[in-house]
């Protein structure tokens, strides 16, 4: 019942892809039948609709714990003396973690991509937010400053704003 291709036909797709990846139905599809060939096809677990998001929150841990095992190695960047993780979305210094929000996790990630070069305002927010609005300026500031307050005990460390371009992500040696 999507677009383009219903739900079956696009978890064949993902299986052909990635045999291991957890794969759960959220489906108005209900009838046995349609379970059976959900599960044959290769699901980890099927929830017909109507559904309690709390019920979806605990599978989806549940797939987590059982399957979590099978991610890919996480993604990290060095930045000066820190160690950004995109994969959880931690940015460490010695033995200190601290959790980034989504967004700022999002921007420091294409900024890490691109040290020493400026980012261009408008691509951070469309990787953010997938659109480019003057709200959304305001708010890339907000999270440039928070970044900026994250990476603060290395003074090597700067983001820099390019006005009227981007941001650059700065470290001297």
């Amino acid at each position: 019942m999507m677009p383009k291709m219903d739900g079956f036909t696009m978890a064949k797709e993902i299986r052909k892809l990635s045999p291991t990846v957890p794969l759960l139905f959220l489906t108005a599809k209900s009838t046995i039948d349609d379970v059976e060939q959900g599960f044959e096809i290769g699901a980890n677990d099927y929830l017909k609709k109507p559904f309690e998001l709390r019920e979806l929150i605990v599978r989806i841990k549940a797939l987590l714990r059982r399957y979590g095992d099978n991610r890919t190695e996480d993604i990290r960047f060095a930045i000066g003396t820190y160690i950004f993780n995109v994969t959880t979305q931690t940015l460490s210094f010695g033995d200190k973690e601290t959790e980034l929000s989504h967004f700022e996790a999002k921007i420091l990630e294409r900024l890490a991509t691109n040290i020493g070069k400026t980012v261009d305002a408008s691509e951070l927010m469309i990787a953010v937010w997938q659109r480019d609005e003057q709200s959304n300026r305001n708010s890339l500031h907000g999270y440039i400053h928070k970044l900026r307050r994250a990476l603060r005990h290395d003074p090597s460390i700067s983001i820099i704003n390019q006005r009227g371009f981007g941001y650059m992500l700065v470290i001297r040696n």
